[in-house]
């Protein structure tokens, strides 16, 4: 069941993951039981993650992200072209998601 973010959230999540490179790339197998095995040991490293799909078509990459945010319970935060974002927390919780915009304003 993948994790519903809010919009104060998702921006924030978006903001955090600009610099961010991808971990992760999926290939022309497609989602391979082993690219979504990478793709959860590296949520469980950095709870926020870029992956890229080595692809051109996009209704394949929406079913993709759809699929790995369902498997392995994730959010999605942002699709841009090759790239998805995805957020999961980890037990470590590295990421502490704002609640309001008003708490997104007062982070540095």
């Amino acid at each position: 069941m993948k994790i519903e973010l809010t919009p104060v959230e998702r921006q924030y999540l978006k903001g955090l993951a600009h610099s961010l490179s991808p971990v992760v790339m999926i290939g022309n197998n497609g989602l391979t039981e082993s690219v979504i095995r990478e793709i959860a040991i590296s949520l469980d490293a950095h709870e926020l993650i870029k992956v890229r799909v080595l692809g051109d078509d996009r209704a394949a990459r929406v079913a993709m992200y759809e699929q790995i945010a369902n498997d392995l319970g994730a959010g999605q935060v942002q699709h841009i072209g090759k790239l998805l974002v995805l957020f999961r927390p980890s037990e470590a919780k590295r990421i502490d998601l704002p609640k309001s915009k008003k708490a997104l304003k007062a982070r540095p």
